[in-house]
Formats: C-alpha cells, sequence, structure tokens
C-alpha cells in the first residue's frame, strides 16, 4: 500500500468516526499541518454527507437515552466512592460508545458500503459499472471483509480490512439461497494472502447472487471436512454502490 492509500484510508476512517479518541486526537493535530491529509478529509466528508439523506431515520425507544443518562451517573456516583475498581474507565468508554451511537446510528451501514466500493477499486479509477458490494462484520465492530462483485462478469474480489491469517486455521466463503438447496455451499477457501479467485462465483446466476446471502466461517486448514460451515461464520449481503440502486435492496 503506498502513502497516497494510507492517507486516504486514514482521512475515510476518521470521517466515518472508526478511530479510537487517541487517534482521533492525532489526526485532528496533523491535518492542521498536513495540507494532503486535510484535503482527503474534505473529499471523504463531501462524498459521505449525501448518504445521510438516504438513510431512513430510526427512532429509538422514549425512554432509551434517559435510561443511558441515569446509568452514566450512577456509575459517576459510585466511581467517586471508590468502591469498585476499574469504573472510572468503564464510564469513559460508555461516553464514548454514546457519542458514536448519537452519530453513527443509519449513517454508518450506508457508510461501509460507500467505503467499500472505494476501497476494493484501483485507486484513481472508477469503474465503469458500479460493482455489487457485501461488508463482513460482527455486531458493531469493523468491517471484518469486503466483498465485490461485478454482476456482468461474475468477478469477485474479497479484501480483508481487519481480518488477518489465523494461525492452523483457514477462512472459507460460503453462498447460501433456496434455489441452491437447504444448506450453504461452498465458494472456496481464502487464500494465505486472503483472497479468493476472481472467477470462483462464475457458475451462478448474477439474479442468484443479488439476492444470496453469503457467509465467511473460520474451518480448519484447507476448509470444512464436513462440506458446511463448522465454525464462527459472518454473514452479508451484496448491495449496489450507485446512489440510484441503493436505496433498494435486490
Amino acid at each position: 500500500m503506498t502513502d497516497r492509500d494510507d492517507i486516504d484510508m486514514l482521512a475515510a476512517e476518521y470521517v466515518l468516526g472508526t478511530l479510537d479518541a487517541d487517534e482521533r486526537a492525532e489526526v485532528m493535530q496533523r491535518r492542521q499541518a498536513d495540507s494532503e491529509l486535510d484535503a482527503r478529509i474534505l473529499e471523504w466528508e463531501a462524498r459521505l454527507a449525501p448518504l445521510g439523506d438516504e438513510v431512513e431515520a430510526i427512532a429509538p425507544g422514549p425512554d432509551l437515552l434517559a435510561r443511558i443518562e441515569r446509568r452514566i451517573e450512577a456509575m459517576e456516583v459510585t466511581s467517586g466512592t471508590g468502591e469498585h475498581e476499574g469504573k472510572v474507565s468503564q464510564l469513559d468508554a460508555l461516553r464514548r460508545r454514546l457519542r458514536f451511537w448519537r452519530w453513527s446510528t443509519g449513517l454508518a451501514s450506508a457508510a461501509a458500503v460507500a467505503l467499500a466500493a472505494v476501497l476494493i477499486a484501483p485507486v484513481g479509477q472508477t469503474p465503469s459499472e458500479a460493482p455489487f458490494v457485501a461488508v463482513f462484520s460482527q455486531d458493531d465492530q469493523q468491517p471484518a471483509f469486503m466483498l465485490s462483485v461485478d454482476l456482468d462478469s461474475r468477478r469477485l474480489n474479497v479484501r480483508p480490512v481487519t481480518a488477518e491469517p489465523l494461525p492452523d486455521r483457514a477462512y472459507q466463503l460460503w453462498i447460501k439461497d433456496a434455489s441452491l438447496g437447504p444448506k450453504p455451499r461452498s465458494v472456496g477457501v481464502l487464500n494465505d494472502d486472503l483472497s479468493l479467485p476472481t472467477d470462483a462465483l462464475s457458475d451462478f446466476d448474477p439474479e442468484l447472487l443479488k439476492r444470496a446471502t453469503f457467509g465467511i466461517s473460520i474451518e480448519p486448514p484447507g476448509g470444512s471436512p464436513t462440506g458446511q460451515p463448522t465454525g464462527p461464520a459472518i454473514h452479508g449481503y451484496l448491495y449496489p454502490t450507485d446512489r440510484d440502486a441503493s436505496g433498494q435492496r435486490l
């Protein structure tokens, strides 16, 4: 990865809000003297801002914020008495999560899809046709993998984000759809660099790929010995990355 790629990735993470407090403070200070980083941040803000208009707001329960604030107040009282070791750090973590939750509801999923399209496409190159992408993440953690599929050619690109090779374990990609039967079907075992051959989906119809569920599981070296996932799995669906179709689940 080039320095240009590193700066672009850092700017994207800053705008998406995935950096921790110390990392974010470092970026805020660095952008004052780094014109290229500042420009990248402004580009990402302009690129992602319209996504907020495409996400339908979801109102939390009317008492949710009050319950969170009461919990914070209770922790402040407890930490002030010194009764429980570690309460201060827990309180700080809860405050950070509360700020992030207020910011990220709804926008984060759309932003992740946009980020996937940019990360998978070659730097400086805009694909002629908008790819379909799937983001694989566990709960509220950062994405582990991103998968891009060009439906016309049925070529795929699997890219690790936070996932790393595991000792004595392998990642395996699966596809599941009613037309394929009741059980998932293996697409392939990821290589040592966590990639797959680009033609791994060549036998599947594009319409099936649009509606299918994809999964990545952790398996023994060489893949599942049973022909079915045997370890923990994370799932994703393909979504179009162009604005005209981004509001539609295909």
